[in-house]
């Protein structure tokens, strides 16, 4: 069985930034949220690419809006 990681990382970012409550739920416990959202319930150090990839992207996300918003500035 095949596991399209990168894919399932651009799904769950985008259903995290649509929601305050699964945003803050991923901050807080991002293995027990991330479980939640993918339906699966696997051992931590298998979800653990997941939850990173999923960190860097809302970190890139973030770095980015923040760079639009000096763009403004100048």
């Amino acid at each position: 069985m095949e596991f399209d990681i990168k894919g399932k990382v651009e799904e769950l970012v985008k259903k995290i930034q649509e929601s305050p409550e699964l945003m803050k739920g991923f901050q807080e416990d991002p293995i027990k949220t991330i479980e939640k959202l993918a339906g699966v319930d696997l051992p931590d150090d298998k979800l653990q690419p997941l939850v990173a990839g999923i960190k860097a992207k809302l970190a890139a996300s973030d770095i980015g809006s923040k760079l639009d918003g000096l763009k403004k500035l100048f």
